[in-house]
């Protein structure tokens, strides 16, 4: 196989490609993949099928092994990322039915089957846990339940029609509120479009180029919990980016960098200058998220 392309720079090759469906890799992308599929977690975690489809992706190259001659010190304990129950909650969520689901409590005691929709999974990259996202039919509100506190799941066959209604009523409840933001991208740093895109590949947006002006601007959208993640991105960006559409994050900003210059002994503004009035994003727990 002849790989013409190691790399795409060019967004705009990059973006008609993904419109029709095509995902490239480079070398050390099939690599890294190769290594994942030997990985002990990979039959776990994927099934025969997209494993061996997977695989096909590496049989023409002969790649170097990246592991080779490394070796990791003093790391933490790895923990378990691929749960057992992930696989049938899967099943059921391809299949589009509801679920009995058994929880225990922090204290070990059991509660009752609750009646339910799997609505979501979602792994966390800071606890290093899996999460389901639930609708409990019976008191009819929206659960979050880590996967460690789920003792079993069995899947409850429903009617299509139900199935829909449910899952209507339950996409409304678990709907969190939605921020916006516009980020330009500096002019003198388009080459380095790929590295900005990837620190925001977790956020949905929407990328627009002036020709004109040959500037990229970025368009996010996000929740107020992913406020703080969207301000750390933009921390490490730091001079090729700026906010040019969003109150609030334009406030933090500022007030990143006058702490910045504070330790240094300058004071450019108090502060509370220039804070919008309710644009605070709130967090997941109902209050505002802390500067």
């Amino acid at each position: 196989m002849n790989h013409p392309f190691e790399k795409i720079f060019s967004y705009q090759l990059a973006s008609r490609l993904e419109e029709t469906g095509v995902y490239t890799l480079t070398s050390q992308e099939r690599s890294w993949l190769k290594s994942m599929l030997e990985h002990p977690a990979a039959a776990e975690a994927l099934e025969e099928r997209t494993i061996a489809k997977l695989r096909e992706c590496t049989l023409d190259d002969e790649m170097p092994n990246l592991l080779d001659g490394l070796e990791e010190k003093a790391g933490n304990l790895e923990a378990q990322t691929v749960h057992p129950l992930l696989a049938p909650i899967r099943r059921i969520l391809r299949n589009r039915q509801g679920m009995k689901l058994q929880c225990m409590t922090k204290k070990g005691k059991l509660n009752p089957p609750q009646p339910g929709l799997p609505c979501k999974l979602e792994y966390s990259m800071v606890k290093r846990e899996w999460y389901l996202l639930w609708y409990n039919s019976a008191s009819r509100s929206p659960m979050n339940t880590r996967l460690c506190h789920i003792v079993s799941v069995e899947e409850a066959r429903m009617s299509r029609g139900r199935y829909d209604d449910m899952s209507a009523r339950a996409a409304r409840l678990l709907e969190a509120p939605r921020h916006e933001a516009t980020v330009e991208v500096i002019k003198m740093f388009n080459g380095e479009l790929t590295r900005i895109l990837h620190a925001f590949s977790c956020f949905d947006k929407r990328v627009e180029f002036d020709e004109s002006d040959q500037t990229y601007r970025i368009h996010l959208s996000f929740t107020g919990s992913e406020s703080q993640y969207v301000l750390t991105k933009l921390r490490f960006l730091g001079k090729r980016v700026r906010v040019i559409e969003g109150d609030y994050l334009k406030w933090r900003m500022r007030e990143t960098a006058r702490k910045a210059l504070a330790l240094y002994g300058i004071e450019k503004e108090s502060p509370n200058n220039g804070k919008p009035s309710g644009h605070e994003p709130v967090s997941a727990a109902g209050g505002p998220l802390s500067v």
